[in-house]
């Protein structure tokens, strides 16, 4: 076994399972550097400016309403276009949406894109960082009353578009995509527009960072002020699994091993890498509580995909009328954000697609073999499809644990671990020489 333990497995004093990973890309360390405060409330300033985002708000006025917001969301993707050696392009893609559930006449509903090529023409993943540019106010169908919006979703849009504006200068063999979406409010109609195309169209999306609410630091009710944690949402039961899916599912125990799961887990694991002074939560439900977000369509569309939201959510700030009652001041208004936070949550995400679209991409045909009873388990893989690999991380965790507490490394594709299969789960990543790792892999069974 010595002859495996070759790269890393540190640990933390709190456990002596838990992990850290300390070794920065360069590069993308750099990155995260460059993500400004500054820059962010000087894009929630330009949003709230527009006095209205409404879905269902004007589209003529270039002064006011959705329309004008995602010209100048179009306009900023563009300006970056200019640095990016012709690899990031942008448009507003549109549909019209007929009256339906909180649509009550025809609009032309409109998603803001910028798609940064990959720089590998066989590489065809994509990966997608999103927020929803549109606003609402107590009544969702006041379509003319002021709906600033900063925080719901002003931030996730900034995150976007700051994300876009460093990125844009950089390359990366996979490609990613900066969007925009509108129709949130009115029930998730722009995602559900872009997951469909998506699948429709084929899309090899790898994995959708959902942003909504990610910028102020306090709640109502409970009057928690927290700057250094945020929530990551993600699905336990596919919502695309069968029946027979789901009866696989319960025989092996993976109700917690999602691709959605893997990738909450990868989250938190890459920013806190990456990011000082703030912690992942894993929340281990799809949304929050009998609500829903813009990562819906994607999983209903079986895609992978999580919603990212602050720690503490004030509902004195979401769809609520700009007010005061009470002495208490109503509406999402930029004076109730933190822009720090808003950085580092931005930081976040800025820091997961570099990190998965320099990676190589998963392993293929990882197995782990059941022929024998045995309190050794032996796992296989292929090389991935893509990428440049220096080699693989065997991950490891016991059955209660919702972490991955040992990385093992071997440059070979095949291990036996003298770790139950029983007590433990294990998934298999590719990593390459600057250490940017695939999403896991969960072994499937091999009986031959």
């Amino acid at each position: 076994m010595k002859k495996y333990l070759l790269f890393l497995t540190l640990f933390t004093t709190t456990s002596v399972f838990s992990q850290i990973i300390s070794n920065r890309d360069p590069e993308i360390e750099n990155m995260v550097k460059e993500v400004s405060a500054d820059s962010l409330q000087s894009y929630i300033n330009t949003l709230v400016s527009f006095g209205t985002r409404s879905t269902l708000s004007t589209q003529t006025d270039s002064k006011r309403g959705i329309g004008a917001a995602r010209n100048w969301v179009l306009q900023k993707f563009n300006e970056f276009a200019k640095n990016a050696d012709g690899r990031l392009t942008a448009m507003i893609d549109t549909t019209t949406i007929h009256p339906s559930t909180r649509i009550n006449e025809p609009i032309l509903l409109g998603n803001v894109m910028a798609t940064l090529k990959g720089t590998d023409p066989n590489d065809h993943r994509i990966f997608i960082i999103s927020g929803h540019l549109d606003s609402r106010r107590s009544d969702v169908m006041n379509k003319t009353g002021d709906a600033p919006g900063a925080n719901d979703d002003g931030s996730g849009t900034a995150a976007v578009i700051e994300c876009a504006r460093i990125m844009s200068k950089h390359s990366f063999p996979a490609t990613i995509i900066f969007v925009a979406v509108s129709g949130e409010e009115q029930r998730l109609y722009g995602s559900t527009f872009m997951a469909n195309k998506a699948k429709k169209e084929n899309w090899d999306i790898t994995a959708v960072l959902n942003n909504d609410i990610i910028g102020s630091n306090n709640s109502n009710q409970t009057n928690i002020i927290n700057n250094t944690e945020v929530r990551v949402f993600s699905e336990g039961i596919p919502a695309t699994a069968t029946e027979k899916d789901i009866t696989k599912i319960r025989a092996l125990g993976l109700e917690n091993d999602s691709k959605s799961r893997e990738l909450a887990r990868y989250i938190k694991e890459v920013a806190e890498r990456y990011v000082d002074n703030l912690e992942v939560k894993l929340i281990y439900r799809t949304d929050r509580f009998l609500r829903g977000g813009d990562h819906l369509p994607y999983l209903q569309n079986g895609f992978t995909a999580v919603r990212i939201t602050e720690m503490n959510e004030n509902f004195n700030h979401q769809h609520q009328d700009v007010r005061k009652e009470n002495g208490i001041q109503y509406g999402d208004l930029p004076q109730f954000m933190d822009y720090e936070y808003l950085r580092k949550n931005t930081a976040l995400n800025l820091a997961n697609l570099a990190n998965l679209a320099k990676a190589p991409s998963v392993p293929r045909d990882v197995k782990i073999d059941v022929k024998n009873l045995s309190n050794n388990s032996s796992l296989s893989w292929q090389t991935p499809e893509n990428g440049k690999v220096k080699g693989f991380y065997i991950l490891i965790r016991e059955s209660q644990s919702p972490m991955w507490q040992k990385k093992i490394f071997t440059s070979k594709n095949s291990i036996t671990l003298p770790y139950s299969k029983d007590n433990f789960f294990f998934g298999v990543q590719s990593v390459n020489k600057s250490g940017n790792e695939s999403l896991p892999v969960i072994p499937a069974i091999k009986r031959n």
